[in-house]
């Protein structure tokens, strides 16, 4: 289950490393079958080490702390970086990055009595290191709370310039980064010593969505009842709550 410090953390800083999620053999699996495979479409297409990671044991219990009882996936994709040659993106997100619906769309953070609430939050497995000065994620802690985004320098967006506020955290094989898509987030250009391998799978409240392609359980083989309820579009009103299994 999610710690207090943990909870403390994401409302600190906006997103949170979860050690050791998968296993050296889990990974060595995943990366293995990337090999095998073309890479085309989401990741959770790519067969069951990947479909099993929509409601990953550890990972659960911090989609219902966060998102809540009635969370989706919204849609998952995989970013590949090759060494000195992939040049990143901008940093993006926040509360002015949503859509649709308003200035904030799907991108929100909220904290009220104890609860901490979110819209569209994702969830990266990484396949490979990222060790300091590597590149990939990185993000403005912080910021999913701040009042101030619009104000945020392009030269700092386009990463040509990096201040002491831009942080690139660092993580090993197997860890997960999770982040709310309120925190202004972005790719830096990738200089590790192997490929850069991320799994990113994004959820939702029930009610709503960021993504305007839902998924078709009718495209997947052998899914939970768990699963198929988490790929229900968005509802309003009546719509099953997703649980934790029973030991």
């Amino acid at each position: 289950m999610m710690t207090e410090e943990e909870k403390f953390i994401v409302d600190l800083e906006g997103y949170l490393i979860i050690k050791n999620v998968l296993t050296a053999s889990e990974v060595a699996e995943i990366n293995q079958m990337i090999d095998d495979g073309d890479r085309s479409g989401p990741p959770s297409t790519w067969g069951e080490p990947f479909r099993n990671l929509i409601d990953h044991p550890t990972i659960l219990p911090y989609l219902l702390e966060l998102i809540g009882p009635y969370v989706r996936i919204d849609h998952d994709y995989a970013i590949f970086m090759q060494p000195e040659t992939s040049t990143g993106g901008r940093l993006h997100g926040g509360e002015d990055g949503g859509r649709p619906g308003g200035p904030e769309g799907d991108h929100w953070y909220k904290y009220r009595d104890g609860i901490i609430r979110n819209g569209l939050c994702v969830v990266t497995y990484n396949l490979a290191p990222a060790k300091v000065g590597d590149g990939g994620f990185a993000c403005v802690p912080g910021s999913h709370k701040s009042n101030l985004l619009i104000n945020l320098p392009d030269d700092v967006r386009r990463f040509e310039r990096r201040p002491h506020y831009v942080v690139q955290p660092t993580v090993d094989a197997g860890d997960v980064t999770f982040f709310t898509e309120a925190l202004i987030h972005g790719t830096m250009p990738w200089s590790g010593q192997q490929e850069r391998r991320a799994l990113l799978y994004k959820y939702s409240p029930g009610h709503s969505a960021w993504s305007g392609n839902y998924y078709d359980p009718n495209q997947y083989s052998n899914l939970t009842e768990r699963q198929r309820l988490m790929m229900i579009p968005p509802s309003i009103g009546s719509r099953p709550r997703v649980a934790l299994d029973e030991n």
